[in-house]
């Protein structure tokens, strides 16, 4: 199996973090979507990080479908994703966060990649707004926790893209969302960081 993208994306960080979880062997093309663009299109003509080219050669996009295949992959009982009643809430939870997600790379682009005379204000200061909202939702959410993850004694599905989404939003936008106004997520964020799945998956 290989996965196609930069670990600075945090859906491509999602998945490699996951799969290293999973303990399933893989191949990681760090090929990025600016810089090596005719070479990823020539893996993935839609050029869409992250990339999973399975066993048998079929390409899959988008981290939450290619988790969705990954997840029927794993050995039994060290599936990520919650099942039964603790579903519903995991699914909610993982909306947040990729909506989180979403919204710091809007900014991300808004910033980088827009010429700065072509800048909409407006437009950015809402996207902030959104993912500012998304992750204060995560706060209280992280805040309320009874043990060490979601997953209890081990991450689950939600705590790996809880934690790769705040770590991205630092990464690129600290101005944007003030560390400062999320204390659990810190906390959560530093402990996460710590394993040797995450260290292993360096977003810099």
């Amino acid at each position: 199996m290989v996965l196609v993208g930069m670990p600075d994306s945090p859906y491509v960080r999602r998945v490699a973090i996951s799969l290293r979880l999973l303990g399933l062997p893989f191949e990681h093309r760090q090929v990025s979507v600016f810089r090596h663009f005719e070479q990823f299109r020539a893996i993935n003509p839609v050029v869409k990080a992250p990339s999973f080219i399975a066993d048998d050669g079929t390409v899959l996009m988008d981290s939450t479908l290619i988790l969705d295949y990954i997840e029927t992959l794993a050995p039994a009982g060290r599936g990520l994703m919650p099942t039964g009643a603790k579903r519903l809430p995991a699914l909610r939870l993982i909306g947040i966060a990729m909506a989180a997600n979403e919204k710091n790379v809007q900014v991300v682009y808004e910033k980088e990649q827009r010429p700065a005379d072509k800048l909409h204000a407006p437009w950015l200061a809402r996207v902030t707004a959104q993912a500012n909202a998304a992750l204060e939702e995560l706060e209280l959410a992280v805040s309320e926790l009874e043990s060490g993850w979601f997953g209890g004694t081990r991450l689950d599905a939600v705590d790996v893209v809880i934690a790769t989404a705040w770590r991205f939003s630092q990464f690129y936008n600290a101005k944007e969302i003030v560390a400062s106004k999320y204390p659990a997520l810190v906390a959560y964020s530093g402990r996460a960081e710590a394993l040797p799945e995450f260290i292993a998956v360096p977003l810099d």
